[in-house]
């Protein structure tokens, strides 16, 4: 046998005081809720900027064509920790005589390789690299003395060779002062993309 259906009876004040005082405490839900949204994505972004991608403004010619004056690239804090630096890595470091300032170079050598300039062409242990990041345009005549990297350093060329202060000029790059390799470049939109 059916139970009939018995309505259901709102008991609100017949003059509304129940509806309105809900109100404000929906409101201070939402907007606490808010709040904490907004200070859980800050902390993210914060980590995020603070360990592991950082976005930096290139300036000057050093790295063109590769890297232009005035780009926008990411560069990857964390990456370091857990792989080593590799030829061909476009770092970011501390310049070695005034850490107030940052560098952005290619690594070209790592500890114990020999690296050689003559006539600008660049040997690695005894081999001439082929460097097609290096436009004839930008390169230079310079050359340098066969030099081995140190431990724990690395020798570092800007890709527009006749316009860069690098390894050439102040010697190979010790690791404690690398904080950074660039990755990735978002602005200007046309050159959006992974960094090689």
């Amino acid at each position: 046998m059916a139970t009939p259906e018995v309505p259901e009876v709102s008991q609100s004040a017949p003059d509304g005081k129940s509806e309105k005082a809900r109100t404000p405490n929906r409101a201070a839900t939402l907007f606490a809720a808010w709040v904490r949204d907004l200070i859980i994505s800050l902390a993210i972004s914060a980590f995020i900027i603070v360990f592991l991608y950082q976005p930096v403004k290139v300036e000057g010619t050093s790295m063109m064509p590769s890297l232009d004056d005035q780009e926008r690239i990411f560069i990857n804090k964390f990456v370091y920790r857990i792989e080593p630096i590799q030829h061909g890595d476009i770092i970011v470091f501390r310049y070695p005589r005034d850490p107030a300032k940052s560098f952005i170079k290619r690594v070209i050598g790592v500890a114990g390789d020999h690296v050689r300039i003559d006539d600008g062409r660049v040997y690695l242990n005894g081999k001439e690299l082929v460097e097609d990041y290096v436009p004839r345009a930008y390169d230079d005549n310079r050359s340098y003395p066969d030099v081995v990297v140190p431990p724990d350093s690395y020798f570092v060329l800007g890709d527009h060779r006749s316009l860069s202060n690098d390894s050439r000029d102040f010697g190979p790059v010790d690791a404690s002062y690398i904080y950074g390799k660039a990755v990735f470049g978002y602005w200007p939109v046309d050159k959006m993309g992974r960094l090689r």
